[in-house]
């Protein structure tokens, strides 16, 4: 289907994209149009397509292998699209299909979450941190997130049972006996996730591949986590999650398409609250 974008989602992945990082696992074709996150209106479906129609406000990540979402329309796959939550404005919207289909899949898909568990997600304040956050309390896990000072308060918000600020203290001193790392920051951060492990336990990355080895010497298990690949269906179920008041987006900065650049600055800061989104029609 044609989607008329009324919203772009920013993430570190367009800006990985761009800097040339994930070259050797996605078919790019140079110049191209980044962008995976959309919120919009279909202005045309395909044949065959019998569920949406043209004026449905729809919700997708887009193909990540093809041109993206920084854009006026982008085309993207019928079986991937959602209908937009009701209670939300395209903005907010925009803000949620990468984060919350790598939150989904790396703490339901992979690690299997379950009650009573106890999960570690650094970088809780951020784009995925903060939507993996609302996800584990709702598989009724004690959630550890660790943020900067100025994040604390809005970690309680959150719901996370015990907030660590890194600037204060290193997360290793105060935390042990985790089921589930997920790891957000990658470099010296993993290195020290093995620490507050238990035996068994699961450190999971989106960022770096964690070492086999060191798992293995340890006792416990790693994984280079994704997002899940059932996105029109875990969108749904995300969507319904929105509307019934159990999640919640936070969008830190709204800015016109042509900012892209000064987007991705942001993002490149690794300092954002929840997500940056690039706004197309006002």
């Amino acid at each position: 289907m044609l989607i008329r974008v009324h919203d772009a989602g920013v993430n570190p992945f367009d800006c990985a994209v761009r800097a040339g990082y994930v070259a050797g696992y996605f078919q790019h074709t140079l110049p191209m149009v980044l962008g995976g996150d959309v919120s919009g209106i279909i202005e045309a479906v395909g044949e065959g397509v019998t569920e949406f129609e043209p004026g449905d406000e729809v919700y997708t990540r887009a193909d990540l292998n093809r041109d993206g979402t920084y854009a006026e329309y982008v085309t993207v796959r019928a079986a991937d699209v959602a209908r937009k939550p009701a209670s939300l404005d395209h903005i907010h919207a925009a803000a949620l299909p990468h984060v919350s289909l790598t939150a989904w899949g790396t703490l339901y898909d992979t690690a299997h979450l379950a009650a009573g568990q106890t999960v570690l997600i650094h970088g809780a304040a951020g784009g995925v941190g903060h939507i993996a956050v609302q996800l584990a309390k709702l598989r009724g896990a004690k959630v550890i997130g660790t943020a900067s000072t100025r994040n604390m308060d809005f970690l309680r918000e959150l719901g996370v049972d015990q907030a660590v600020d890194y600037t204060a203290v290193s997360f290793e001193d105060v935390i042990q006996d985790v089921d589930v790392v997920l790891d957000t920051i990658g470099g010296d951060c993993q290195a020290r996730s093995w620490q507050v492990l238990k035996p068994g336990g699961l450190l999971m990355s989106i960022i770096q591949a964690p070492s086999q080895e060191t798992a293995e010497a340890r006792g416990v298990r790693q994984e280079f986590a994704t997002a899940s690949y059932a996105v029109g269906p875990v969108l749904r179920e995300i969507a319904a999650l929105v509307d019934s008041g159990q999640l919640k987006p936070t969008v830190s900065a709204v800015l016109p398409l042509d900012q892209a650049q000064r987007a991705h600055k942001m993002s490149e800061s690794r300092h954002t609250r929840g997500k940056i989104v690039l706004q197309v029609i006002e």
